[in-house]
């Protein structure tokens, strides 16, 4: 299996405060890991440092065969892994004044260079893959969130990565819609996707996930199969963590 992401070593500070410690982690191809952990724990910012929105202080990084440099070194890299890598944000970050279909054009027109009209066919083949391609002429704020997630998707999407972020993807979402962007979650999983998601629903985690990672304080504290993690763990923090939320 080739090898996606590599984390060795890895350690992220905000000013004094030790967000990321020492992170062991590998990634391969097709593989989908999710990680859970309580609100602050440093999932967010650990799936940031992979395509460089949050930078690193010290250890290794390595995504598509990119090293990254701590500090925000190696810009060369750091562009490559931007063109290979789609990530999906609690917010849906849509162009407010563009359509759904000129949304999604963006990314092949402006990132990949694409002719318009590959890009335009791009935007509708996605736009029907996630479900929604009679909203394609409409504007963002006259979507549900639901349908605004499922575009923010094909977005990225459209970049053809080889890697799909999802950073607490349903968070923002109405109780109802959280299950139309799973199940595009659910097929793209499917479909063999290269995948990492933070998120807090952890039935999909456990019917989805090859691998889950519970990370406490900053440190990965526990991995394995989804039904080793939330069936037997082993780990003393991951019994407590599972224990509060399982319960609701």
């Amino acid at each position: 299996m080739t090898q996606i992401v590599q984390m060795q070593g890895m350690n992220k500070y905000f000013g004094t405060l030790h967000v990321l410690k020492e992170i062991d982690l590998t990634v391969e191809a097709g593989e989908v890991v999710v990680i859970i952990g309580a609100s602050g724990s440093g999932k967010s910012t650990l799936i940031r440092c992979v395509n460089g929105l949050e930078e690193f202080e010290s250890g290794k990084l390595i995504v598509d065969g990119n090293e990254l440099a701590p500090k925000g070194g190696n810009q060369k890299a750091l562009t490559e892994i931007r063109k290979e890598v789609g990530m999906v944000f609690q917010q849906f970050n849509l162009f407010p004044h563009l359509t759904v279909k000129k949304n999604i054009m963006l990314a092949p027109r402006k990132v990949k260079e694409a002719p318009e009209p590959i890009a335009n066919a791009t935007a509708e083949r996605l736009l029907n893959r996630v479900g929604i391609a009679s909203q394609a002429d409409k504007y963002p704020s006259h979507l549900s969130g639901g349908q605004q997630q499922r575009v923010a998707i094909a977005r990225a999407l459209a970049m053809e990565p080889k890697l799909m972020l999802f950073d607490e993807p349903t968070s923002a979402l109405d109780p109802e819609m959280i299950g139309e962007v799973l199940d595009v979650m659910r097929e793209l999983a499917k479909e063999g996707m290269t995948m990492m998601v933070v998120t807090h629903e952890m039935g999909f985690a456990r019917e989805v996930a090859d691998r889950v990672i519970y990370i406490h304080e900053g440190k990965i504290v526990e991995e394995g199969k989804p039904a080793d993690v939330f069936d037997n763990p082993q780990n003393e923090r991951t019994q407590a963590f599972l224990s509060r939320v399982l319960a609701h």
